[in-house]
């Protein structure tokens, strides 16, 4: 909108809303929005809605056009100097149900929200918190500049990863020699963000992690949803009540859909049996229904899901037969200011597994072995033993009933859910039956395995596959770690370890996977020679970012141990990574990998004959020999194009394009920048493209570009900062764009190299990407 138009707005809404006498919190309560708002409305900064556009007319007698209130482009609500949003943050999470009333509790929550920076949404399971809280969040995320940023905690099973999610949600990548919570802050730091953290109850211990982000910028606010408070000093919490039940306790077929609960059932019961009528008949049961189960949502959903077995009538019945004792109520029992409903939620809940058959029973227990989903595989490798039942046909009756949920991942695939609650029931079930240890050592069993599988492929073409696959498992990983460290089988857990290291490289878990393996290395005594080697080369890895003596150490004693046991393929990694920590001493380092390549050809191992080429390249660089490097890496890449190992083709184009800049080719060392520019944009690796474009605009600077080449050198800083990856290259590298930077600098006065490097830092990743590749 055009400052003229802004003004008029401005100044129309404002003078009508003096004219009445009204503050800003009248006009807010009389529309049943919040007074920020209003806010933004009279200060031009945010359009209203249409909605919100018609009752305005109304309220002031008034044409749009006479108020100023003309559409006009969202994009132009974010002013200049309004920070860009944050890397990869997602979309909130659509919400497929159907979402009906609540329209005081929006009003009431936005108005709390205005007013406080931290919000915490309480209330029993399934009482609604998340799809409210979701609902308030897409309604107030076009008032914060950057939007709204969803957190799901419910898969996490270890408090401290609580960072590592909200890192994840933010596109924040995780820097290893810094805490991740610092990282965090320094990534939202003048940002405008609501951050939405769902299911916070069973990760309380890291409430103060709230405290520490809330306390690094005025602009950021956090909404909260949990059973219980967080307990933090400015801390505002809102009881999320049931839905509103029926007026009358015999109400008529109007009066019960003029209710929130009783609404929601007839749309629940519909999505199951389409053909489902209310009645002046069925509507005083189905009240009944309501008032039984108190206006909840989960448990209106679960007993409106029997509508395709059973009449109202049948479902009243049953539900108020249902007299079952378990751990779990008589816990709840202890409190002594528990509502009656939170019984009545887990009676649902017990009611609708009673409704199951013996087999769909064991099936529902034995998938609280899962955390954060499972494949369908998954669930019928650890899961079908001893059943009678198909597991597709039992996996399937219990997804109809709602008692498991079904999404598709983006490559297609299905994943099954279960809502917390009902987790936590069946999980009591599964604890009762005896069979919790054989589950849990088959889950872990299974993961281990793919964890190993995943090993070999993960350093060749299935990189992107494997990884993603992984990720998606992720909560089960750390499940089997956690149970293996408590109780559980050591083995296991060191063997997982030992198999994730490269994963966790990968894709930037350094901090966690240091610490899993510090650990495990305490326990390494407790197991067989055999399952050595691996865990201490992942120690080794992680000791390399932060101390090349202690790496040295390590690597030394892998050596030892696998040359002991006769295992010459990891006796090769030794030799190689041994060589590499040595790198500053050519003649010491040099011939260790040369050791190991010769091994490695000798077993025809192509990922570690590739590895050993580019270290061999990387010492040879770092010692001033260009011939050496380029021979090792042009045979590095062409071992890599015929295995397909597509990382380490980017890490290839990278090296060379140094070389050819050593050489002053600066046409070469475009093209070559140019080819690892594109390998990290197909990969969708925002890290690598950042690093990438830093190489490309050492050629483009070379070539006579220096303002093209600075602008790219702001965006790769900016992405990096935004990331919250400050990476520290190895010397080698560090005197590279070093040299880089000095050059284009050169050739540009300060208020011009300046005013390029601020211009850069504005433009997105994808933007710069499309400059670097067309220039």
């Amino acid at each position: 909108m055009p400052p003229s138009d802004r003004s008029h707005t401005t100044n129309r809404l404002r003078q009508e809303r003096i004219a009445r006498n009204w503050r800003q919190r009248d006009l807010a309560e009389q529309l049943g929005t919040t007074i920020v708002s209003v806010t933004r409305w009279e200060r031009g900064i945010q359009q209203p809605s249409a909605y919100f556009r018609v009752k305005l007319c109304a309220l002031f007698g008034k044409s749009a056009e006479e108020l100023g209130l003309l559409a006009r482009n969202p994009s132009s609500q974010r002013t200049v100097s309004q920070p860009p949003p944050l890397v990869s943050m997602p979309p909130l999470p659509v919400q497929i149900r159907f979402f009906l009333g609540r329209s005081r509790e929006l009003a009431e929550v936005q108005r709390l929200l205005h007013a406080s920076r931290l919000l915490t949404l309480t209330g029993i399971g399934g009482v609604g918190k998340t799809r409210l809280a979701l609902r308030v969040a897409e309604e107030m995320a076009p008032t914060f500049a950057d939007g709204a940023c969803f957190v799901d905690l419910a898969p996490l099973s270890d408090p401290r990863l609580v960072a590592n999610a909200i890192a994840s949600a933010l596109g924040v990548m995780e820097h290893p020699t810094e805490a991740l919570s610092e990282t965090l802050k320094r990534a939202l730091a003048r940002r405008e963000v609501l951050l939405l953290l769902d299911n916070f109850e069973h990760v309380l211990k890291e409430a103060p992690l709230v405290s520490e982000l809330l306390s690094t910028t005025s602009r950021l606010k956090v909404l909260v949803t949990s059973r219980e408070p967080l307990r933090l000093v400015g801390e505002q919490e809102y009881l999320v009540p049931p839905l509103s039940l029926p007026e009358v306790e015999t109400p008529s077929a109007q009066n019960l859909i003029q209710s929130e609960a009783g609404l929601f059932f007839v749309r629940c019961a519909q999505l199951v049996s389409p053909h489902f009528e209310v009645s002046e008949v069925t509507a005083p049961v189905i009240g009944r229904i309501c008032t039984r189960l108190d206006g909840i949502p989960l448990a209106l959903e679960l007993a409106a899901a029997r509508c395709k077995l059973f009449t109202p009538h049948a479902l009243l019945e049953r539900l108020e037969g249902t007299r079952e004792v378990s751990p779990l109520r008589l816990l709840t029992a202890r409190s002594r200011n528990v509502p009656s409903r939170q019984q009545t939620l887990y009676s649902s809940v017990a009611w609708s597994y009673t409704l199951l058959n013996e087999q769909e029973q064991r099936l529902l227990a034995r998938l609280t072995v899962f955390r954060g989903g499972s494949t369908l595989k998954a669930i019928e490798s650890i899961c079908s033993e001893g059943l009678s039942l198909d597991v597709i046909d039992a996996l399937s009756s219990l997804v109809d009933k709602h008692l498991v949920q079904q999404k598709e991942m983006p490559n297609g695939e299905p994943r099954f859910f279960m809502l917390e609650m009902i987790q936590e029931y069946a999980r009591e079930r599964l604890q009762t039956s005896g069979e919790e240890e054989p589950m849990r050592r088959r889950h872990a069993s299974y993961f281990v395995e793919l964890a190993e599988r995943a090993e070999s492929e993960l350093r060749l073409a299935g990189f992107e596959r494997w990884s993603g696959r992984l990720t998606q498992d992720l909560e089960n990983l750390r499940t089997v770690l956690s149970w293996s460290l408590s109780g559980g089988n050591v083995e296991l857990g060191i063997r997982l370890a030992g198999a994730l290291c490269l994963f966790w490289y990968g894709n930037g878990h350094h901090m966690e996977g240091r610490r899993w393996t510090q650990q495990l290395f305490t326990r390494l005594n407790e197991v067989p020679l055999v399952y050595h080697p691996k865990l201490l080369l992942s120690a080794g890895h992680f000791a390399f970012l932060y101390d090349l003596d202690a790496a040295a150490s390590l690597f030394r004693r892998v050596l030892e141990v696998a040359s002991a046991l006769g295992d010459r393929l990891q006796v090769a990694w030794a030799l190689l990574f041994l060589g590499y920590t040595l790198f500053r001493d050519r003649t010491v380092a040099m011939p260790l990998v040369e050791e190991s390549l010769t091994l490695f050809r000798e077993l025809a191992n192509p990922p570690g004959i590739a590895q050993a080429l580019n270290i061999v390249g990387e010492i040879a660089r770092y010692n001033n020999d260009d011939d050496q490097a380029r021979q090792a890496y042009e045979a590095c890449l062409a071992l890599c194009q015929q295995t397909g190992e597509i990382r380490r083709i980017g890490l290839m184009y990278k090296n060379l394009t140094f070389l050819a800049l050593h050489e002053g080719d600066a046409e070469r060392a475009r093209d070559l920048g140019r080819q690892g520019l594109q390998v990290a944009r197909t990969m969708n690796h925002q890290l690598d493209q950042a690093k990438a474009l830093v190489i490309l605009a050492g050629a483009l600077g070379a070539l006579g570009q220096p303002k093209l080449a600075t602008k790219l050198f702001g965006t790769s800083e900016r992405a990096l900062e935004r990331l919250g990856a400050v990476t520290v290259p190895i010397p080698s590298d560090a005197s590279e764009i070093a040299g880089m930077i000095a050059t284009i600098r050169a050739h540009l006065d300060e208020a011009t190299f300046q005013a390029a490097w601020t211009e850069g830092r504005e433009m997105t990743l994808e933007q710069a990407m499309t400059q670097a590749l067309d220039a």
